[in-house]
């Protein structure tokens, strides 16, 4: 369980040859008792690990689309205790590794030991903390080590280069590479020098680089996926989870094989 499922999950992928794909959703949207068949649904359609975000009343980072997915959420009564009790409640039925992408307010208000020991009885692998800089990562890292449960970093485009590579070097489970500077949401193109970027990135990290932050069409995860080792995909998929348009959501899974296709031909 923790880090060791998401290192398996990730070497199983990329060792056929293929790219990761991990799908952002968050929890509570549409109602916590939908979160259980969509956990199956990404597992059944090849998602690589899934990530679950906890709804927040100032999510810094997020764009119009899981701002508004977090307001849903928050309506209809979502907390996260309410979230890693349904992921324990489920927990015996699923395979796919979770990841959690939190704000610090609410785990610190949950209580970081009473979070770790909950993750851990909830079969959470990894966290994300967007506002939680190196700096300060000692608030809670302890904790999540104690109880191995990966501290997944983030590093931006904008970034000093010494302060990425330290970032690559710590992370855990994989690093999660922001490709645009800004929000979350849907883009129609990356800013020149995303490639070697990633490329960079990924000569520095000991742990897979996934792109993530606008990746919102096929074409872009094939294209993306030619320089880390896959994408991850949130705005679209709450979208398309909206629309109920299953059948887009398979073409964006599925465009991890064809990028694996493009990278090695």
């Amino acid at each position: 369980m923790g880090k060791e499922k998401l290192n398996a999950a990730f070497k199983s992928v990329l060792e056929h040859g293929e790219k990761a794909f991990v799908p952002y959703i968050m929890a509570g949207d549409g109602g916590l008792d939908v979160l259980k068949d969509r956990i199956e649904f990404f597992e059944e359609n090849g998602a690589t690990v899934l990530e679950l975000g906890i709804p927040f009343s100032d999510p810094v980072a997020d764009g119009p689309t899981i701002q508004a997915a977090g307001i849903r959420a928050l309506r209809a009564g979502t907390t996260l205790s309410g979230v890693l009790n349904e992921l324990e409640a489920c927990k015996q039925k699923r395979h796919i590794p979770i990841v959690l992408m939190s704000y610090v307010n609410p785990i610190y208000a949950y209580g970081i030991k009473n979070f770790s020991e909950k993750c851990v009885s909830a079969g959470v692998d990894g966290v994300i903390i967007p506002d939680l800089p190196m700096e300060e990562e000692e608030l809670i890292t302890d904790e999540l080590t104690k109880h191995n449960i990966a501290l997944i970093r983030l590093a931006a485009l904008t970034s000093p280069k010494e302060r990425v590579l330290e970032i690559a070097e710590r992370t855990e489970g994989f690093l999660y590479a922001v490709t645009v500077t800004g929000i979350t949401g849907a883009r129609n193109s990356y800013r020149d020098g995303v490639g070697e970027y990633l490329k960079e990135l990924k000569s520095a990290s000991i742990t897979p680089v996934l792109a993530g932050f606008g990746v919102s069409t096929p074409e872009q995860v094939i294209e993306l996926s030619q320089y880390c080792d896959g994408v991850v995909v949130g705005s679209k998929i709450i979208e398309l989870l909206l629309l109920n348009d299953l059948i887009s959501i398979k073409k964006l899974i599925s465009a991890t094989k064809n990028a694996s296709i493009e990278t090695t031909s």
